[in-house]
């Protein structure tokens, strides 16, 4: 496949996945190859996120407020129709923010939650593409360790696990957008040129229902 090929126009796609998985090497590649705008999370602007990992129970809230809104403000800023003339690949989608409420908040306040983000999703246009890209739990860690951010360094091996079984489970059932599901356990995008050109090809083609992306390049459908 040649760049020139590698053209989608009017795409939303959105690419996510638990924390160390590639999910922001992968928008930029894409970004790059679809000539597509590129919206990129920025977790460290969080405030309270450091306080998070150090004391979750404390800060869950807070950190979990100020995610919702940051993501919706620059979604709804930045996924506005008139600019679908360009494509959008985004690292993260709005929808993954339940996610983590469902993990870290008490009965309470994800009460207080539900009120909210229902409010701010309906305002803002769904993904066309979503691709969801997965890894053992010890390859994120190792993954983690190796791009040496600070304030990731005091997570729990124990709770990336427990991000890794919700977004499976999230996943599973997701039916809100075409969804690429990748096995990145035994890939890079970054480095093996094959791996990214394979599953171009899938994000240019792929348009209804869910297939499973493996490192040999086949995939599975379900409708």
């Amino acid at each position: 496949m040649t760049q020139a090929h590698a053209r989608v126009p009017a795409r939303y796609i959105a690419v996510e996945g638990v924390i160390g998985v590639g999910k922001t090497s992968l928008a930029k590649l894409l970004a790059e190859r679809l000539h597509a705008s590129l919206i990129l999370e920025e977790p460290e602007a969080n405030p309270f996120l450091e306080d998070f990992y150090k004391d979750p129970r404390r800060y869950a809230f807070q950190t979990q407020m100020f995610f919702l809104v940051s993501r919706y403000q620059e979604l709804k800023e930045k996924t506005q129709p008139d600019l679908f003339h360009e494509g959008i690949v985004s690292d993260y989608m709005f929808q993954k923010d339940r996610i983590f409420a469902n993990i870290n908040l008490g009965d309470r306040e994800l009460h207080l939650y539900d009120r909210v983000a229902p409010l701010l999703e309906r305002e803002l246009v769904p993904p066309d593409l979503v691709v969801y890209l997965q890894a053992a739990p010890e390859v994120l860690l190792e993954r983690i360790r190796q791009r040496g951010r600070a304030y990731e360094r005091l997570m729990e091996p124990k709770y990336i696990g427990t991000l890794v079984e919700a977004y499976n489970y999230f996943f599973f059932h997701f039916r809100e957008a075409p969804l690429l599901v990748v096995n990145t356990n035994d890939m890079n995008f970054v480095h093996r040129r094959q791996d990214l050109e394979d599953l171009i090809a899938r994000v240019e083609t792929h348009r209804e229902g869910m297939a499973y992306v493996t490192p040999s390049s086949k995939a599975e459908e379900r409708s």
